[in-house]
């Protein structure tokens, strides 16, 4: 086993998905057949010498002996053979042989020899078993697919042999012009074929690539060739998932970098958002409507810019006013302010709430200057001005997460101010049920007491310090009916 490639005319296989599989192969070798260990020049003169003795005994029992000549050339050569073809995959001759010699010793009544033969069967079987992934008959065939970005690709390579994943090479590509993923992935290909000096007729691919006459290309549409180029593609994604945990961690500028990149193709902008503000009302039947504005700047909250907004203007549960509201409020005030504008708004809801948004831009002047979407609940389908079909981002997106991340966060900002304000609203309401208790006076207990349950729980005498004897005893009573 090594990781280093030398040059030296020895005979390499690999690379392998794991090292464990690489183990498992080399333990499954020392099961089945009985390699030559030893690294001793065999000359007769060695075979005199006592500390080679001791080495040959030893190795004796792990081998046949064929520096001894109780092993032929021709037989050792067979097992090497075999070792190369359950390398590649091909598991047909090495079965077939050990068969052929457990139905010899069995016949010969050699019971305990065709017993250690069947279980080298037992063995070779399971290990298939394990690594077989695809139609058996699906042999000798290179499957290629690639994801990218705007900067990088990554494409993965799998060998097939005998329903058999043998090889596994993925890679990232830097983008150097405005290369499309064809391009990259047929250049891939040709690398790839030979490096690993492949000559495999067929290839799978997940799209039409141009590799000349002598290779068939082959685009799946179902079945088991289907899964296998979609096995392909998850192993690019998961190494660019990878690369990405690595990037976050080495280089922390290049990821925010890659994302904003990523969030400007993905929702048709014109410039990185950097800064990204969301909006979000919540009321409960009309009482108590509030808006919620928080603000991400490179994909991460900027909490201490987030805010709170009351409801001025609008009578009973009007969503869409409210929204208009809160979006004339934000912006007119940043104008006035001098402050910088966001590259990207927000704002949860659909095509209601998006057009009502959009009005207060058109007021403020700002229409056409800042980008401006709606994210609907329901399918998480994004809106934009003007256009009644909405796109579709995929689930696992990074970009979708992002949105939806400000989104979660408007709300949760959002519906703790409605409760908090829900809260104490009800406290207010709770004191003032108290006759002849004015406003003034519920203020004081407020700031006296802190809540409507220390109030409650005041004795006489701390009430007429607070607020007097008179109110005192009102307050008390209230509280303290037999």
């Amino acid at each position: 086993m090594t990781r280093r490639l030398i040059k030296d005319g020895s005979e390499y296989f690999g690379p392998y998905t794991s090292v464990k599989t690489v183990k498992t192969l080399l333990d499954l070798f020392k099961e089945l057949y009985h390699l030559r260990t030893c690294k001793y020049d065999l000359s007769a003169d060695n075979i005199q010498n006592k500390k080679f003795k001791v080495c040959l005994e030893y190795h004796l029992k792990n081998c046949k002996g064929p520096c001894e000549g109780l092993q032929s050339q021709e037989e050792y050569d067979d097992d090497i053979k075999a070792i190369r073809n359950i390398i590649k995959g091909n598991f047909k001759e090495s079965i077939e042989s050990f068969e052929k010699m457990m139905y010899e010793f069995a016949s010969n009544m050699q019971f305990e020899e065709a017993q250690r033969i069947k279980e080298k069967l037992n063995i070779l079987a399971n290990y298939q078993s394990k690594s077989t992934v695809v139609n058996p008959t699906i042999n000798n065939v290179d499957v290629f697919s690639i994801v990218d970005d705007e900067s990088f690709a990554y494409a993965n390579f799998l060998k097939i042999a005998n329903g058999a994943i043998i090889q596994s090479h993925t890679t990232e590509i830097k983008k150097k012009l405005d290369e499309d993923r064809k391009e990259l992935l047929e250049l891939f290909i040709v690398e790839i074929r030979q490096r690993f000096q492949s000559n495999s007729k067929e290839i799978y691919v997940p799209f039409k690539v141009d590799l000349g006459n002598d290779i068939k290309v082959t685009v799946p549409k179902l079945g088991d060739k289907k899964r296998i180029v979609e096995l392909s593609e998850r192993n690019a994604k998961y190494y660019r998932q990878e690369q990405f945990k690595q990037i976050k961690i080495v280089d922390p500028d290049r990821h925010v970098k890659r994302i904003m990149a990523q969030m400007k193709k993905d929702l048709r902008l014109t410039e990185d958002p950097i800064h990204i503000e969301c909006f979000d009302n919540s009321n409960i039947q009309g009482s108590n409507p509030v808006a919620a504005c928080v603000v991400f700047k490179n994909g991460k909250p900027s909490k201490k810019e987030y805010r709170h907004y009351n409801i001025k203007t609008v009578e009973g549960p009007n969503d869409f006013a409210s929204m208009e509201e809160v979006v004339f409020r934000r912006y007119k005030r940043l104008l006035s302010e001098g402050e910088s504008l966001p590259q990207l708004i927000v704002i949860d809801g659909g095509k209601g709430q998006l057009s009502s948004a959009v009005k207060s831009l058109d007021l403020l002047g700002l229409r056409g200057k800042i980008a401006i979407i709606g994210i609907a609940k329901r399918l998480e389908e994004i809106y934009y001005p003007g256009d009644s079909i909405p796109l579709y981002l995929d689930k696992k997106s990074e970009s979708l997460k992002i949105i939806q991340y400000l989104r979660n966060e408007a709300h949760r900002f959002g519906i703790t101010f409605h409760r908090n304000k829900r809260s104490k609203s009800a406290i207010q309401s709770e004191l003032e049920q108290i006759p002849d208790i004015g406003k003034q006076t519920i203020t004081t207990l407020l700031r006296t007491f802190k809540s409507a349950k220390r109030v409650k729980e005041a004795s006489l005498d701390q009430l007429e310090e607070a607020i007097g004897k008179s109110r005192a005893n009102k307050v008390y009573n209230y509280y303290h009916k037999k």
